[in-house]
């Protein structure tokens, strides 16, 4: 998808009866129908020529969306001052739960300000993050 001029950010794949293999892209300029309908044809191409899952599955091809989730360090750094809900793993002093404005990535350790207060978190100790959109 790269030599495409897309970032790969997010899939979803589930085999079995009704399997689907969901991939999200994105670009700089953002993401349109006509966007989705060429990473698909690309895509199904190379999946019906390598034929990596097994059995039947569809292939879907979407943009993030406004609320997108978040995954990477490079994702929380893209959208910092944005606001964002983060589900932890485990509680945190009480929360499992923060919707606060981003404040950037140090490290591993993503920031967030909740409430007036400042939250470092593991990456690893969440559980899913995804962007509110704005007003």
């Amino acid at each position: 998808m790269q030599a495409l001029g897309y970032e790969l950010v997010d899939l979803d794949a589930h085999v079995g009866g009704r399997g689907l293999l969901r991939i999200y892209i994105d670009q700089e300029a953002g993401i349109d129908l006509a966007d989705c309908e060429l990473v698909s044809r690309q895509l199904s191409a190379f999946l019906d020529v390598e034929d990596p899952l097994p059995g039947h599955y569809v292939l879907e091809v979407s943009s993030p969306g406004v609320d997108r989730r978040l995954r990477t360090p490079e994702h929380y750094q893209r959208f910092q001052g944005r606001e964002a809900t983060i589900r932890l793993r485990t509680q945190q002093e009480g929360r499992r739960k923060l919707s606060g404005r981003l404040l950037g990535v140090e490290d591993k350790t993503v920031l967030v300000k909740v409430e007036g207060v400042t939250w470092r978190v593991e990456l690893a100790d969440i559980e899913s993050a995804q962007l509110i959109p704005a007003d």
